[in-house]
């Protein structure tokens, strides 16, 4: 059994319905689904209970087995690899940055361009701490996809995190379309599809799908297969911690 360490982040268990704000709504004509998005919410604390974070550099991971689907969202490195990552993320959470920055490298190096691991992307934007902008990249970020960019979309709103998670939601709604007009992409396709809410579905079923594997704040991850399932790891862990679970992945 692998000795992964206890639980982490304190977004808490409970999953309230919440929508989209009001500002954002009425900048964008967004079109929410029939059914309002789905986001875990921060516990309230009692008069014995402290208030916790909701984003933490490291916490810890459980060494239960679960199965994990990876839905249809994008993949880095082969598609046959034996052993996935499945992450789920906020493109404004601090923590997930430094995961991206620090961490990822490191196994894109060792683990996926040798073709030994398969790295997958889901959305986990938490609203009730980013209200201005988790939810809008992530929508900008899947219509980057239909174009064919997500991954180069994805690192550009990590870099450039401190430039935007301030700004006041219609300045990040431009920043956001500017980033599409800098990749060169076709840009009234790009605009439709995020001002038309076109993948906020998508964005609501990783939110309940991770919810339901017990994410509870962001980063999270899943490393396994469909085979074995998968572990959960919470947090920003350092490299050592995903080394470790990925050789006895792979091992075995």
């Amino acid at each position: 059994m692998m000795n992964i360490h206890g639980p982490s982040l304190g977004i808490g268990a409970g999953i309230t319905v919440i929508s989209i704000l009001a500002a954002f709504l009425a900048m964008n004509t967004l079109v929410l689904p029939d059914q309002p998005l789905v986001l875990v919410e921060q516990p309230k604390p009692t008069s014995t209970q402290s208030p916790q974070p909701v984003q933490q550099p490291t916490q810890s991971s459980g060494s239960q087995i679960i199965q994990v689907s990876l839905d249809d969202d994008p993949v880095k490195g082969n598609p046959d690899a034996t052993v996935t990552i499945v992450e789920f993320s906020d493109f404004q959470c601090p923590f997930c940055k430094r995961f991206q920055e620090t961490t990822l490298p490191l196994i894109q190096k060792n683990y996926i361009d040798t073709g030994k691991v398969k790295f997958v992307y889901r959305d986990f934007p938490i609203q009730s701490l980013h209200p201005n902008g988790a939810v809008p990249a992530a929508l900008a970020s899947e219509c980057a996809d239909e174009q064919g960019m997500f991954w180069e979309y994805h690192d550009k709103l990590f870099k450039n995190q401190k430039n935007w998670e301030r700004l006041g939601t219609e300045d990040v709604v431009n920043e956001l379309k500017a980033y599409a007009e800098e990749f060169g992409l076709n840009t009234n396709q790009f605009n439709e599809c995020f001002n038309s809410g076109k993948y906020l579905e998508e964005v609501n079923n990783d939110l309940q799908d991770g919810a339901s594997y017990g994410v509870t704040g962001t980063p999270g991850f899943f490393i396994g297969n469909e085979e074995i399932g998968y572990i959960k790891i919470s947090g920003a862990q350092p490299y050592s911690v995903f080394q470790n679970v990925l050789d006895q992945m792979l091992a075995s």
